[in-house]
């Protein structure tokens, strides 16, 4: 197979940049470092190791690359502010930007899609922006599972490396890191996020002036990664500074088919562009590919559960049973109302400016909710666009949940998605919090504050939220991702059975081979995951340099 694999990259070596190998195999490539998937961990992993001028680093992207702002489009360069337009060209099914995959939530719901970015930047250049972190207690969890270089103390200086923070300059923050944050000021505040700020202040929430301290909760105005009416993806953050280095290479239109091994030892990669297939070689390969794209990879590899390699007629390079489980999300719902004639909306205004964060009720977990009010949705669902009537929202977020699904392999075929089963609200704790929380939503609907913006509430009608049971049946049918898709390739020690890497990404069992995105976290935080997922970038690529 190597000698084939070694024709087709001879015969079919015809993409103008490639630097041919040194020392290796005539007509492969060889690199130091190759990594896969140019997103939010990716592109600041190549980032990070390019910097040191000794090192040769080739960034694999399946999506295309925009170098030249002015040739961005503008969903990729703005997103907010004319937002929600851009957000759904952006995510739509028919974007080239979008892996759009296809999902199971629960039994009652239809197919799910989930979006993902295929672009470079990743998903942090398609997405909403929210600027989120985790609790603290998330990331000293993941420490007290056999990952004790994860605690929060040991993040929080990636986390304000990461950001530039125009409103607070606290010890929690960063002012000179490659990604620009933003919030609304109160004087900014649409009437109807303004309304949802002094309603939840009326029922007891505190007022939160930084979501982002690790002590807070209640209700505000949340960050986004987006300032000057830029979005600041990877590839603006951190890409944009570090293409003139000679050492690193950025390859777009590339999609990885499996890494190549001799024995137990990973060499390279077997690649896609054009239609033609060719090989690279590295020292090291870290797959960046995201927490779908990461464990699609490795299993269509051989590393993965057997009865999965086998049925898809793979051979199996090493048995690794966690692969594709751990599958973690934030399922949420959204509950509508339709607003008064003479209320005013603009579906190319800001939409979500305030989120309220709390513990549910019973819950031991704090923080493990949170809401956000959507100032244009629309009737029908909240993922139509095409409904004549415009709605106000509260997005229900269960942060934390205590479910999970599962990836597995369909076919050998890198072309064929592999199945996606988020599994949500399975446990009764998760649907007793939903519940709760439905409920305190349509409260807030019902306050004096929303008199002169809300006609009526549209979903869920009072016959669903009459029951326990009724509801239970609505929040099955509703339930849909927060793209927060993450745990795949779980983060642990060699005597955890489902952990897939050690704390420094290394594939257990493999050696050159890591991954280092969202699909290594042992559970998903207490947030939006796009800041995490970069501080996991961060500090695989610090790890590496100091030679773990």
């Amino acid at each position: 197979m190597e000698a084939v694999l070694r024709g087709l990259a001879s015969r079919r070596f015809n993409i103008v940049g490639w630097r041919p190998a040194v020392g290796g195999d005539r007509g492969i490539m060889q690199y130091d470092y190759i990594v896969v998937g140019a997103g939010s961990a990716g592109a600041i992993v190549a980032s990070r190791l390019s910097e040191d001028p000794k090192r040769s680093v080739l960034l694999l992207e399946a999506g295309p690359d925009y170098p030249d702002p002015d040739e961005m489009p503008e969903e990729i360069k703005y997103g907010l502010g004319g937002s929600s337009n851009l957000l759904i060209r952006a995510i739509g099914p028919e974007s080239k930007h979008n892996w759009n995959f296809a999902a199971r939530s629960t039994d009652k719901a239809g197919v799910m899609r989930v979006p993902r970015g295929r672009i470079v930047g990743g998903s942090s250049a398609i997405n909403a922006m929210v600027w989120l972190r985790g609790v603290p207690e998330d990331y000293d969890r993941w420490a007290s599972w056999g990952n004790d270089r994860w605690s929060f103390q040991d993040l929080l200086p990636y986390f304000r490396r990461i950001e530039t923070v125009s409103e607070l300059c606290d010890e929690f923050h960063g002012d000179a890191g490659p990604i620009k944050t933003s919030l609304a000021r109160r004087d900014e505040w649409l009437r109807d996020q303004a309304a949802f700020y002094r309603a939840c202040r009326d029922i007891g929430h505190p007022d939160c002036p930084d979501h982002n301290n690790p002590y807070s909760t209640g209700v505000g105005a949340v960050a986004f990664s987006h300032f000057d009416n830029i979005r600041w993806s990877t590839a603006f953050g951190y890409l944009a500074q570090a293409r003139h280095r000679i050492n690193l290479t950025i390859r777009p239109d590339c999609l990885v088919h499996r890494v190549l091994f001799e024995g137990k030892r990973a060499t390279g990669l077997l690649v896609e562009s054009g239609g033609e297939l060719f090989v690279v070689r590295g020292k090291e390969i870290i797959l960046c590919a995201g927490a779908i794209g990461s464990p699609h990879i490795l299993l269509l590899s051989g590393i993965g559960p057997d009865e999965q390699l086998d049925a898809a007629g793979i051979g199996q390079v090493h048995d690794l049973p966690g692969v594709g489980q751990n599958m973690r999300d934030h399922p949420q719902v959204a509950i509508l109302w339709r607003t008064r004639a003479d209320f005013r909306q603009d579906p190319s205004g800001p939409q979500a400016q305030v989120i309220v964060r709390y513990t549910a009720n019973g819950s031991e977990l704090r923080n493990d909710m949170v809401v956000f009010f959507v100032s244009v949705m629309y009737e029908g669902h909240p993922h139509r666009w095409d409904s004549d009537h415009l709605c106000v929202g509260m997005v229900v977020v269960l942060n934390l949940a205590t479910g999970a699904g599962e990836l597995r392999l369909q076919s050998g075929d890198p072309h064929v998605q592999p199945a996606l089963d988020y599994n949500y609200l399975a446990t009764p704790f998760d649907r007793r919090r939903m519940r709760e929380a439905v409920r305190k939503c349509a409260a807030l609907g019902r306050h004096e504050q929303f008199g002169k913006i809300i006609e009526k509430r549209v979903d869920p009608t009072d016959e669903e939220l009459g029951s326990d049971r009724s509801l239970d049946d609505w929040l099955m049918r509703r339930a849909t991702t927060s793209h927060h898709s993450s745990g795949t390739c779980k983060m642990g020690p060699a005597s955890d059975s489902m952990a897939v890497v050690d704390q420094y990404g290394r594939v257990h069992g493999i050696d050159g081979l890591r991954v280092a995105d969202a699909s290594i976290m042992p559970d998903c935080i207490r947030a939006n995951t796009n800041a995490t997922t970069m501080v996991i970038g961060e500090r695989i690529a610090d790890l590496i340099g100091q030679g773990f």
